[in-house]
């Protein structure tokens, strides 16, 4: 479904992605992973269309997405750090949001918004909101369209337990019914339930790609954090 193929970037001297090959299919809850500055959001954003890569390419249902960006109305976001108009409502920023895709007619996923509470306060204004409520709203336009991709960035961060189990409940039965989930997390416990591959980067390179199976086998570790440790440490 999306095939990275060989993608490198720089901005200026420093070198972000070096020739990045990985090929993620549907029905996968992929983890990426990595220390702080390995490549992980410049990925991300290069897949979004946010980036433009110097070398390599990047596919869509076998389409280049250079030249077909609407590729990206099957792509579900949420990054890590929400960023809405202070002034408006919780409820103008959905509108605000189906307005800007312009699907009439299509059935939407409501299922978070009811779940996290957010039908019940659809007047409070953004700016109001703690940071986990805006996490909730994030979370909520993510899955709203009911996209074939989904790419969580730090997801779960300023929710509390009983909205982070929510969350992790709707990416599993998404991933279920053949999506392609793709996760970045720094908190690895919370990712043991999710995950059937990891993606690994280190300093702009990938490292491994590998199915969870496989690397509990490589590593003998069956918690994804140990792992990943052990990894790490060889």
């Amino acid at each position: 479904m999306i095939i990275a193929s060989n993608v490198s970037k720089k901005f200026g001297k420093l070198k972000v992605l070096d020739n990045i090959t990985v090929n993620c299919t549907k029905g996968e809850c992929i983890a990426l992973i990595g220390p702080n500055g390995c490549g992980k959001t410049t990925f991300i954003k290069s897949i979004l269309g946010m980036v433009v890569c110097d070398s390599g390419f990047i596919t869509f249902n076998g389409k280049n997405i250079k030249h077909d960006w609407k590729y990206r109305e099957n792509i579900g976001y949420m990054p890590q750090i929400g960023r809405y108009p202070d002034n408006m409502t919780i409820g103008q920023v959905l509108n605000m949001m189906k307005d800007i895709r312009g699907k009439k007619n299509f059935k939407l996923d409501e299922e978070l918004i009811n779940k996290f509470g957010l039908d019940e306060m659809l007047n409070k204004r953004m700016r109001t909101l703690s940071g986990g409520t805006r996490q909730k709203v994030s979370a909520a336009l993510a899955f709203l369209f009911n996209p074939d991709v989904l790419i969580l960035d730090e997801p779960t961060a300023g929710l509390d337990p009983v909205a982070s189990e929510i969350l992790k409940e709707k990416i599993i039965a998404e991933k279920n019914k053949g999506k392609l989930v793709l996760i970045t997390s720094h908190i690895l416990s919370e990712l043991d339930d999710l995950v059937t591959q990891v993606i690994y980067m280190q300093e702009g390179k990938l490292w491994f790609h590998k199915s969870i199976s496989d690397l509990k086998e490589d590593t003998g570790e069956e918690k994804l954090s140990r792992a990943i440790a052990k990894v790490m440490t060889q």
